[in-house]
C-alpha cells in the first residue's frame, strides 16, 4: 500500500458586488413566491444544476439570475449565513 498525500486545493473567491447579488436574489425570490413556487427549493435546484429553468421568467427573474455566476451566488449565500 503506497503512502499517498493529498494537498488541499485552494479556491480564491472575491465578490466585488455583494449588494447587487442581494438585490437580484431578492427579486428572484419574490418572483418565485408570486408564481407559487418554493423559492428556496427552486434556488437550490438552480445552484446545484446550473439549469436556469428552475427559475421562473416572471418579472424577468430568469434573466436576472443568470447575470450572477453560480460561485458568486454560493459565496454570497455562505458569507451571509456564516456572518449573521
Amino acid at each position: 500500500m503506497s503512502d499517498q498525500r493529498f494537498n488541499t486545493m485552494k479556491f480564491s473567491f472575491h465578490n466585488e458586488e455583494p449588494n447587487q447579488i442581494r438585490l437580484i436574489l431578492s427579486e428572484v425570490y419574490e418572483a418565485l413566491e408570486e408564481k407559487g413556487y418554493n423559492p428556496i427549493d427552486q434556488l437550490i435546484g438552480y445552484v446545484l444544476s446550473g439549469d436556469p429553468t428552475y427559475i421562473t421568467s416572471h418579472r424577468n427573474a430568469r434573466a436576472l439570475i443568470v447575470e450572477v455566476e453560480r460561485d458568486e451566488l454560493l459565496g454570497e449565500l455562505l458569507n451571509n449565513y456564516l456572518n449573521n
